[in-house]
């Protein structure tokens, strides 16, 4: 039993609270693919509209990352992969969630550095979010290293909302497991799509005005 209600509360926040906070970040982001600026922005008042938003993001976002995170470093460090010894798909798949764990966490926090941390010292608004986006995506390097954190990102929750079936009693049998890895794997490509295009949409001109806006703004301001 050691360990038991840890790993069980890692895997029920990584599956509740931040994979419904993964998906709706996706499609807020993906509005900017589907509706230009103007959509993306109608996202991102809507979401900052909502009462209590500090909170909310706090208890259902925040906290939940730091433990899932932190604890989930613990466990990558802890497990023992046999993917030499043993090549079979699930071996391979339990490394490649404990990997991806890894990159994920330090993309977050790349992330959110460059976004909510900055909103919060003040030196961008969610207004100015979609041409901080534009800066970053309009980069080919930092571009690429998005595509490796978001593909992470999504293969981690899609195999760990897997895992979960399995560990919380929900798939038992072979051939439920067998549907669910389908189910899994098919969310993670719809997923990955979605942010890829949305970081794509986040390279059009009218995001680039905006970002040309905020490029003026500092150096009046230095």
């Amino acid at each position: 039993m050691k360990g038991y209600y840890s790993r069980k509360l890692h895997s029920l926040l990584g599956v509740i609270p931040l994979g419904g906070f993964l998906i709706s970040h996706m499609i807020s982001n993906y509005k900017a693919f589907e509706g230009g600026k103007e959509g993306f922005m109608g996202a991102v008042h809507f979401l900052n509209s909502m009462p209590l938003i500090f909170f909310l993001e706090l208890f259902l976002i925040w906290l939940p990352l730091l433990y899932h995170g932190v604890y989930g470093l613990y466990i990558a460090y802890q497990a023992n992969n046999n993917v030499g010894n043993f090549n079979y798909e699930r071996n391979i798949r339990f490394m490649i969630q404990r990997i991806t764990g890894v990159i994920t966490f330090v993309f977050v926090i790349w992330h959110m550095y460059d976004t909510r941390f900055q909103i919060m010292i003040g030196k961008i608004t969610h207004d100015d979010l979609g041409a901080v986006m534009h800066g970053i995506v309009s980069n080919p390097v930092l571009f690429a290293l998005y595509v490796v954190g978001v593909l992470s990102a999504t293969f981690h929750f899609a195999n760990g909302l897997w895992a979960f079936l399995v560990s919380w009693g929900i798939t038992v049998g072979p051939r439920a497991q067998r549907v669910s890895t389908y189910i899994c794997m098919g969310l993670f490509v719809v997923m990955s799509v979605m942010f890829i295009l949305a970081m794509t949409g986040f390279r059009d001109a009218e995001f680039q005005a905006a970002h040309a806006v905020i490029d003026i703004a500092k150096t009046v301001l230095s």
